[in-house]
C-alpha cells in the first residue's frame, strides 16, 4: 500500500503544527522546527477560502492518523452511518485503530512506529495474532504483546522515555505490556487538536 515516505517534518510544516510524526526518543532533533526556511514563496498568500481551510484541517487529520484518503473517505462514510456526531464519531474510529491504540499506550514512540510494530506481527488482540494497523478494536479487548517480543529494543525504548498520559478509556499494565480497552473514547478524552466539524462540512457538500 503506498505511504509518504519523504520527510516527516515538510509534513508538519505544511500544516502549520507539530503532526508527531518524529520519535520522541532521542533529545535532539526530537521536534520539527516549524519556522519558514528564508526566501520561502507564499509570503503573501491571500486569505484562505472556506473549501481550503476546511481541506487543510482533513489533510491534517489524516496525517496524523496515517491514513490514507481512500481509507478516510470510509472512515467518514462509517462515521455518517452510526448515531450522534458524525466528526466525533469520525475520531472515535480513528482512535480505536490497533495501530493509535498501541501509540496512545505508550508501547511505541510514534503512530508510524506502532504501525510497523502492528505490521511485524508483534501485538496480540484477545490472544490473537493481528498483523493489521486499522484493525478497530471493541471495548473489553485486550491487546498485549507477543511472548517473543516482549524485550524488544523499540518497546523498551518507548516505555522508557515515553511521557505521554495515557487515555482514560484504556488501562496499561507497562509491566505486563497489556492494554485493556475500558471503553470507546469520547469527544472529551480525544487530545488531538483538530476542528473536526471542517471535515464534516467538506464531505457535506
Amino acid at each position: 500500500m503506498a505511504r509518504y515516505i519523504g520527510p516527516k517534518c515538510k509534513l508538519s510544516r505544511r500544516e502549520g503544527t507539530d503532526l508527531g510524526l518524529k520519535s520522541r526518543v532521542r533529545a535532539l532533533d526530537s521536534k520539527c522546527n516549524m519556522e519558514k526556511v528564508p526566501g520561502q514563496q507564499g509570503e503573501r498568500r491571500r486569505r484562505q477560502s472556506d473549501y481550503g481551510l476546511q481541506l487543510r484541517e482533513k489533510q491534517k487529520v489524516r496525517r496524523i492518523y496515517g491514513v490514507l484518503e481512500k481509507q478516510f473517505r470510509n472512515y467518514y462514510k462509517a462515521a455518517a452511518g452510526q448515531k450522534g456526531s458524525t466528526g466525533e464519531n469520525l475520531l472515535s474510529l480513528l482512535e480505536t485503530r490497533l495501530d493509535n491504540v498501541v501509540y496512545r499506550s505508550g508501547l511505541a514512540s510514534t503512530r508510524p512506529q506502532a504501525r510497523q510494530l502492528v505490521n511485524h506481527g508483534h501485538f496480540l488482540v484477545n490472544g490473537k495474532r493481528v498483523d493489521i494497523p486499522s484493525y478497530q478494536v471493541r471495548k473489553d479487548d485486550v491487546v498485549s504483546v507477543k511472548e517473543r517480543s516482549l524485550e524488544i529494543l523499540p518497546i523498551m525504548m518507548a516505555i522508557d522515555t515515553g511521557d505521554r498520559t495515557v487515555p482514560e478509556w484504556m488501562d496499561v499494565n507497562t509491566q505486563e505490556r497489556t492494554i485493556t480497552i475500558r471503553d470507546l473514547p469520547s469527544r472529551e478524552q480525544i487530545d488531538t487538536q483538530v476542528q473536526e466539524q471542517l471535515v464534516v462540512e467538506l464531505y457535506s457538500k
